[in-house]
């Protein structure tokens, strides 16, 4: 029996690897005490994915586990041992906003409850291969210091400087305004490199752009493509946080996401990090994504503007997934900016 440990199981990014690694042959532990509906309200609980990830996988076990309980962590990897194989950890506290209102719960999910993680792997099962959901709000506001111009519809960088086609992973850190969020997940992704570094362990952080799908439990605060599709198809009125609506965003597919976790896992680097978003043809700004939702859903959006923007904000990402083709080439997306809009309005309008 080959075992995949998945947290934020009922998640996005958790769900999809949860059917992936299924459909390849794993039994699947899912860890996920839906804090989500705690961060969020109840829209944006992952009780009923949960529901159809225990009805439709065979094989899978449900753990109502808070990744903070370092005890109830070490006893269920104590109890599956060398039959884990992976571990996919996509369980977080993703908000910029709720992070300033609790730092402490921010930071003991994300960091916190990582460590206890690497920990459990580390002891109990030093062969599986650990894969972190990160984000690219390690970088802090690094990349509103580039050289941006402003168009009609969305900021941009001239084609010949060298982030055009996206930001690799050779941007700074460090000196720059993070949000809170930001700073509790950079420590998470350090711990992950060390993890892989120190001890040897074949670990890797994928430094996400927007990460969506039709599977996204999308509220105001997280999840701004699949939360602005649902506002428009039902007719929910919408803000626009700061930058003129003209920040840039670029958007991957779940699928994607996971297909690129099991291209990794096949065959690990230890200490990884890798940049992956939906790269220039799957970026879009506020404005850009407000018009593409109109289309879709034949209706006009009800939305307004609100000039200050979010602390620790991007006013333009994305991502170069350059160096993950090098070491992956296999690799390749299946899903465009349309075919993901799609996807989600069909989701949101069932």
């Amino acid at each position: 029996m080959s075992v995949a440990i998945v947290t934020g199981a009922a998640g996005l990014i958790g769900s999809e690897a949860c059917r992936r690694f299924h459909a390849e042959g794993f039994d699947i532990v899912g860890i996920d005490n839906d804090m989500r509906a705690q961060f969020f309200g109840a829209e944006a609980s992952t009780a009923g994915t949960r529901a159809r990830l225990e009805r439709e996988l065979r094989g899978y076990r449900h753990e109502h586990l808070d990744i903070r309980d370092a005890a109830g962590i070490e006893a269920l990897f104590r109890r599956l041992g060398a039959a884990v194989k992976v571990i996919i950890h996509t369980a977080a506290q993703p908000s910029h906003d709720w992070a300033a209102r609790d730092p402490q719960t921010d930071f003991g999910v994300n960091a916190w409850g990582t460590l206890n993680l690497l920990e459990a792997m580390r002891r109990q099962c030093a062969d599986a291969v650990f894969i972190f959901t990160s984000t690219n709000k390690v970088y802090g506001d690094r990349p509103n210091e580039l050289p941006l111009r402003e168009g009609e519809t969305r900021y941009d960088l001239d084609a010949g400087h060298p982030y055009h086609d996206g930001i690799d992973e050779g941007m700074s850190t460090d000196q720059t305004k993070h949000s809170l969020f930001g700073a509790s997940k950079l420590a998470a992704d350090v711990l992950v490199q060390e993890y892989g570094r120190y001890f040897g362990l074949p670990t890797v952080c994928f430094r996400g752009g927007c990460l969506t799908g039709p599977a996204h439990a999308g509220t105001e605060l997280h999840g701004f493509l699949a939360y602005l599709m649902k506002c428009t198809a039902k007719g929910t009125p919408y803000r626009v946080f700061g930058y003129k609506g003209k920040q840039v965003r670029d958007n991957i597919h779940s699928y994607d996401l996971v297909n690129a976790f099991w291209e990794f896992f096949k065959a690990p680097r230890p200490g990884e990090v890798y940049n992956l978003g939906g790269g220039r043809a799957a970026s879009c700004s506020m404005l850009e994504a407000i018009e593409a939702c109109e289309k879709i859903g034949s209706r006009a959006l009800e939305w307004t503007y609100m000039a200050d923007n979010r602390i620790g904000d991007h006013i333009w990402w994305i991502s170069s997934v350059a160096k993950f083709q090098r070491h992956y080439p296999r690799w390749t997306y299946r899903y465009d900016l349309k075919a993901i809009l799609e996807e989600i309005h069909d989701a949101v309008s069932a």
